[in-house]
């Protein structure tokens, strides 16, 4: 019951993670798999503890392990369909990085080493009649480290730990292809999902509409080059422009970009002149525009549409 539980948790909240963002989750559901490996991983540290205690039981009162040729038979190809089950979730899990895939895998994996303790204690314990509960000691030792381990992994998720080191040298080593220098550089773990926050710096001489098309084409290649970045802002600090980008599980994804005051104002922009609002049709917020800022590229930060002038 509690293998077809767990595989269920899993596919739920892996599915539930695939959900595109929404106006109550607008950075997506990832976590929701995350969540789904924690409650797996209490599972499994559950089935440890339990082994533990059986052990200890056996260890109590020893005897001998007597099993039906045709229990013996069912227990060996359960074991080896368990270990099938227990390599697909892993690998996946690695290369999908799943936490909720990872922890299943594990989970499914616990079978099949209480299967090669019954082997084991069949043959062993003739000769010593405590070989069995220090069989199942091990295992139930082994797998509480286990749960700890994916455990540990899974709250660091949920408190949005940084991706690490390997994944914020892969994006400066592509910021510094494109000749960007990268000034502050955050990243976030969610789930399976990644999400970077940049300030780069861009000569103050460049137009506005210049320095998005660099920070458009960085965030670009950032996105195409790394499978698990889901999300990217990009801040210019030497313009007070940021630019950001949300790559959605399925279709295309939306960018944004807003515009505070730059330093030295950029000829040939196209703002309308000086004067007037920038105002969001939807919920009536409005900001002072600002000449050379069209206000058709600035984003209402509640409702996330573009802003028109007034």
């Amino acid at each position: 019951f509690m293998d077809i539980f767990s595989s269920a948790v899993g596919y739920i909240g892996i599915r539930v993670s695939k959900k595109p963002e929404d106006q109550k989750h607008p950075y997506g559901h990832y976590k929701f798999e995350v969540l789904a490996g924690t409650i797996i991983t209490l599972i499994l540290l559950a089935t440890g503890a339990g082994i533990i205690y059986e052990a200890y039981q056996k260890f109590l009162n020893p005897s001998l392990i007597k099993i039906p040729i045709l229990a013996f038979g069912i227990m060996i190809f359960s074991a080896v369909v368990n270990e099938i089950m227990a390599r697909l979730k892993i690998h996946f899990g690695k290369k999908e990085n799943s936490i909720a895939l990872l922890s299943d895998g594990a989970h499914s994996r616990v079978d099949v080493y209480a299967s090669l303790a019954v082997f084991a204690g069949l043959f062993l314990t003739k000769y010593w009649i405590y070989t069995d509960s220090l069989l199942a000691f091990l295992i139930g030792a082994y797998i509480i480290k286990k749960s700890f381990s994916l455990g540990k992994e899974a709250v660091d998720s949920l408190l949005d730990v940084s991706a690490g080191k390997d994944v914020e040298e892969r994006i400066k080593t592509i910021a510094k292809i494109q000749n960007i220098e990268i000034s502050s550089l955050k990243t976030q773990k969610k789930g399976s999902a990644v999400t970077a926050n940049l300030e780069i710096k861009l000569p103050s001489n460049l137009k506005v509409e210049e320095a998005t098309k660099i920070s458009d084409s960085l965030r670009e290649k950032l996105i195409k080059a790394m499978e698990n970045l889901q999300y990217v802002a990009i801040q210019i600090t030497s313009h007070e422009v940021e630019t950001g980008f949300y790559k959605p599980e399925f279709g295309r994804g939306f960018g944004w970009q807003k515009k505070g005051r730059f330093r030295g104002e950029a000829e040939g922009a196209k703002g309308g002149g000086p004067g007037g609002y920038c105002v969001c049709q939807k919920c009536g917020y409005k900001m002072i525009h600002e000449r050379g800022i069209p206000c058709s590229t600035l984003e209402c930060p509640k409702c996330k549409i573009n802003l028109t002038r007034e």
